[in-house]
């Protein structure tokens, strides 16, 4: 019979229990320094391994130095401050509201005069005569053109005289459409069609063409009181007269002379706090983008207009404002977003040259002049530095901020200890607030080794120095990031989160400066065009007087490729990102491939 007393046996208990949480206290502190140790191990390792490479790890070095005020574009005045710093405190929001100087956005793009059909109804853009074909025009007049039915010339003609009544248009970087002339002030045109036969609405369809200008409205017949006499119309029509935008958008024009004269200063450094990367100053990118579109918007209106020099001057500010994104003269810190933004504004700036020589709106001293401009324009090394930055600038994060620092970073701040006990546990349901919490530190360095393992296999496909991106090292970068992030690992569960699209941004960066050089040569091969009254036989021909020295293709470093065509054009194109010549087959025109991805990168002209 067991005599021992109840308390002894108790005690026992605790005491065995005790034990067990010191062990199990033990394992547990034993786990977490072995895991510190590993981390921090591994990323020693790695940061010793890329310092060999040159790679700077101090983050003093990326702090930019003092920028005397009249030196910097962003202190040439209050309204440049104001406008392209992003606010970051309540009161810089406030401030910034108040300020009208460049307000560019959504809430004014309606305010210029814009036709809409829809309220004032289809305009009439052409009436059609039925007339015996024997029959003169007595009591008719003279028409504009005779139509006989069967006769294809004649249809052609027609819908040349509809496309000339209407005028060109051009659609703009912010969705709207322009026209060359005030469309509700429209001409009709007057067109006679012999025949001796009734003629119905659908016949007239089918002599007329109906789909010129299916990019701002489209052309309908309907019939009159009179059985012989039809009108055509347009409808579906929502576009403003080029004039009437080059009006309206005068009220910014004294604002962009305020830029010209601050991009003058040869410096372009944020006034703030550089001493960590998530304090960081950083440009007002809606504004950027704002004065970007207006500036493209204002120049395909010149285009319209006949107004060649203007039109440069505008296309010149959109090339030369991407100056503030280069950061001058340190070119640090410089951000991937930032990086981005400025290879979106290039992407406008190119299209927008491009148009213009669709348009034949550019003549010798222009093309000159842009071409100069592209020549000088190489998107491939503020983007590489940008990757370099943003993988210092997480590491430095991830080493130097306290976990709960990292959770505001990444998800919001934490709640506030007099919110509700409710609100507060929500975020003990996070994962991210959980590894961060609770996690060893250790778990963070192995993050950090990853983010940076994938990061350096994706800039070993980008050759700074020639000028040139390998495609095929980028998809093995990406694949590699497929399968280590395929998995849940405490490994990798920062860096799947910390690592952007690499493969888009460098994607849309080859896609934009191969379209940048391919339009240093078009420049070249329109002022030879000017000069000799066609293209050349091959791009040598351009070497010296034309273009000092052919630009190579950003695929591989090759030439690009050039043919004369038939029809008194030219054929100019990259590779592409699959690194194939596929004969000249636009990556836009291919079916169920990912932007860019598949194709050739072909200029249009």
């Amino acid at each position: 019979m067991n005599s021992e007393p109840k308390n002894t046996r108790g005690w026992r208990v605790v005491r065995r229990i005790l034990i067990g949480l010191a062990v199990v206290a033990t394992l547990v502190a034993i786990f977490y320094t072995e895991e510190d140790w590993r981390g921090k191990r591994a990323w020693e390792k790695t940061k010793h391994q890329l310092e060999a490479r040159g790679v700077v790890w101090d983050w003093n070095k990326y702090i930019p130095p003092p920028v005397p005020d009249d030196q910097n574009f962003f202190t040439a005045s209050s309204n440049i401050l104001l406008r392209f710093k992003k606010a970051q405190t309540d009161a810089e929001r406030e401030q910034a509201e108040k300020n009208l100087w460049l307000r560019l956005g959504p809430s004014d793009s309606n305010a210029f005069p814009i036709l809409d059909t829809s309220k004032v109804g289809p305009l009439l853009v052409a009436r059609v005569v039925l007339l015996p074909p024997d029959a003169a025009n007595a009591g008719q007049g003279g028409g504009d053109l005779t139509v006989t039915p069967g006769d294809l010339a004649a249809t052609a003609q027609a819908g040349d005289l509809l496309s000339k009544t209407i005028g060109r248009s051009v659609n703009g970087a912010q969705g709207f459409k322009f026209s060359e002339r005030s469309l509700d002030h429209i001409q009709p045109a007057k067109i006679i069609v012999r025949t001796d036969r009734p003629f119905s609405t659908d016949d007239l369809a089918k002599l007329i063409p109906l789909d010129i200008v299916t990019n701002i409205g489209h052309l309908q017949v309907a019939a009159t009181a009179e059985k012989t006499v039809f009108e055509i119309r347009l409808a579906g029509v929502h576009i403003t007269a080029a004039a009437d935008y080059l009006k309206w958008s005068g009220q910014y024009v004294p604002a962009f002379g305020e830029i010209r004269e601050a991009l003058k200063r040869p410096d372009a450094i944020l006034p703030g706090d550089y001493s960590h990367p998530y304090l960081i100053p950083i440009p007002n990118f809606i504004t950027l983008r704002a004065v970007a579109q207006t500036l493209a918007q204002r120049a395909q209106c010149d285009f319209l207009l006949g107004k060649p020099e203007q039109a440069l001057d505008e296309v010149r500010l959109m090339h030369d404002i991407c100056k503030i994104l280069e950061k001058p003269p340190t070119g640090a810190p410089k951000t991937l977003v930032e990086a981005m933004i400025h290879v979106a504004i290039m992407g406008l700036y190119i299209s927008v040259v491009s148009e213009g020589l669709q348009m034949n709106a550019w003549q010798e001293p222009q093309l000159a002049a842009l071409q100069s401009q592209l020549q000088d324009t190489d998107l491939l090394p503020p983007v590489a530095s940008a990757f370099h930055f943003e993988q210092i600038a997480t590491a430095y994060t991830f080493e130097t901020t306290r976990p709960s620092e990292l959770v505001g970073l990444f998800s919001g701040p934490l709640p506030d200890k007099k919110k509700s006990f409710a609100d507060r546990f929500r975020h003990f349901k996070s994962p991210l607030y959980l590894f961060m919490e609770f996690g060893p530190r250790g778990w963070i360095y192995q993050n950090m080794v990853t983010g940076v393992r994938l990061t350096e296999m994706e800039l070993d496909g980008v050759d700074v120095s020639a000028g040139t991106i390998s495609p095929v090292g980028m998809n093995a970068a990406l694949e590699e990031t497929d399968r280590t992030f395929q998995h849940w690992s405490p490994n990798n569960y920062l860096a799947s989160i910390a690592t952007p699209n690499f493969v888009k941004a460098w994607r849309t960066t080859a896609h934009n400066q191969a379209s940048i050089a391919e339009g240093e040569v078009a420049c070249a091969l329109e002022r030879y065009q000017l000069a000799h009254g066609e293209y050349p036989e091959a791009l040598d021909a351009l070497v010296p007087q034309f273009i000092e020295k052919l630009p190579h293709d950003i695929i591989g470093g090759g030439p690009l490729h050039y043919q004369r065509t038939a029809q008194g054009k030219f054929l100019l194109y990259s590779i592409g990102w699959n690194e194939k010549d596929d004969g000249g087959v636009d990556s836009s025109q291919v079916n169920n491939a990912s932007q860019y991805a598949e194709g050739d990168w072909v200029w249009k002209n």
